[in-house]
C-alpha cells in the first residue's frame, strides 16, 4: 500500500492528514471551509485515494492560509506515497463535462513541479469562498508533490461547475498517472532512470 501520514504545524494552521493512493475513494474531510471539504471529497472519490483530513487554521482572518496549506500538505502526501515511484505510468489526462463545463487535466508526476493554470473563474466568490484560492492551493501542491500540471477551462459560465469540474478532472488525471503498470512494475517510468 502507498500511504503517507502528514503533520504540518504553523502559526497559521494546524493539518493532520492521511493518505493511502491505492483506496476506495473514502474520505472524512474536515477543513473548516465548507467548499474545500465539498471539492476534496469530490476529489479523493474521482480518484480513488483515501483521505482523512483534519484542519484548523485562522479562517476569522480568511481561508487562504487553509486553502494554501492544504495544498502544500496534500502534495507532501503524494511525494511521499509515490515514493520513487517505480512501476507508475507517470502521466494522465482527463477532460471532464460538470453541465455546462469542460475541463482539461493533464499530470506529470516528473519531480519538476509547474502549474499552467488557464481556467477563468466568472465570479469572486462561490458563496463566501474566494474563488482565486483555487490556484493557490494547486500551486501548494504542485510545489510540494514536485509534478506538472496542466488545468485548463474549455467552456463553462458558472463558476462552481468550473472549479468542481477542475477537481474532478484532476483527480481522474492523477489516478491514470499513479496507476501501477504491470508491464514495468520495477521500473522508474524515465530514460534517466530518476525522477
Amino acid at each position: 500500500m502507498r500511504t503517507a501520514e502528514i503533520k504540518r504545524k504553523t502559526a497559521e494552521t494546524n493539518i493532520q492528514l492521511k493518505l493511502n493512493m491505492d483506496g476506495d475513494g473514502k474520505s472524512v474531510i474536515d477543513t473548516g471551509v465548507g467548499f474545500m471539504d465539498h471539492m476534496l471529497t469530490l476529489f479523493a472519490r474521482h480518484g480513488g485515494f483515501d483521505m482523512e483530513l483534519q484542519c484548523q487554521g485562522d479562517t476569522e482572518v480568511d481561508d487562504h492560509h487553509t486553502v494554501e496549506d492544504i495544498g502544500i500538505a496534500l502534495g507532501q502526501a503524494f511525494h511521499e506515497a509515490l515514493g520513487e515511484k517505480k512501476g507508475i505510468f507517470r502521466y494522465g489526462d482527463a477532460i471532464i463535462p460538470m453541465d455546462e463545463a469542460l475541463i482539461l487535466a493533464a499530470v506529470d508526476f516528473s519531480g519538476r513541479d509547474y502549474l499552467a493554470f488557464d481556467v477563468s473563474i466568472p465570479t469572486q466568490k462561490v458563496g463566501s469562498f474566494d474563488t482565486e484560492l483555487i490556484q493557490e492551493f494547486w500551486y501548494g501542491f504542485v510545489r510540494n508533490s514536485g509534478c506538472t500540471l496542466h488545468q485548463m477551462r474549455l467552456a463553462g459560465t458558472n463558476s462552481h461547475h468550473i472549479i468542481e469540474g477542475v477537481f474532478k478532472a484532476t483527480a481522474r488525471a492523477m489516478r491514470k498517472a499513479v496507476e501501477i503498470d504491470a508491464l514495468h512494475l520495477n521500473d522508474i517510468p524515465s530514460t534517466k532512470g530518476i525522477l
